[in-house]
């Protein structure tokens, strides 16, 4: 097994990358978010400080299981997501989801993928930045608000609406 994993959200990416890295590396992919809020109107506990209560989402659940597997083998879980809001918030929902650790975390960014870039990151990682994640949150939340509370009132008043 390898010492590091390597966690991107495109399986495209994984294998070039993995071929950048080498032997130690194990690249795989998250598919994307794996977390979600719930459907239905319990997934944001509006009375504790809107705190949003998520679910590994049920097509996710064996990438998840198999990524989990992958992670309590390896010394050190590169977090690659993309280098935004969304990505950010993939990284912290992978650590959450994963049970992992700080010690053996690391968040990784880059813009290209290429040789050098992906590199340039192993050699400057970071943590994760928690006023994005902060930042996907508080839209996801609202999202979610607006899209339960707000849509069927404007469906009653308006005619001609998709």
């Amino acid at each position: 097994m390898s010492k590091n994993l390597v966690i991107v959200e495109s399986p495209a990416k994984a294998k070039t990358i993995e071929s950048y890295l080498g032997k130690d590396y194990t690249v795989k992919s998250s598919y994307g978010h794996v977390r979600d809020l719930p459907k239905g109107n319990h997934a944001i506990d509006i009375a504790n400080d809107f705190s949003p209560v998520y679910e590994i989402s049920p097509d996710k659940k064996q990438v998840v299981s198999e990524l989990k597997k992958l992670a309590e083998k390896a010394e050190v879980v590169w977090l690659a997501t993309d280098d935004d809001r969304e990505g950010e918030a993939i990284s912290w929902h992978l650590k959450e989801a994963l049970q992992l650790e700080e010690p053996r975390i690391r968040r990784i960014v880059f813009r290209e993928i290429t040789k050098n870039a992906i590199l340039k990151a192993i050699q400057s990682p970071r943590g994760i930045d928690e006023d994005l994640v902060n930042a996907q949150q508080a839209r996801r939340i609202l999202d979610r608000l607006v899209g339960f509370e707000i849509s069927p009132l404007l469906g009653k008043n308006q005619t001609g609406l998709s």
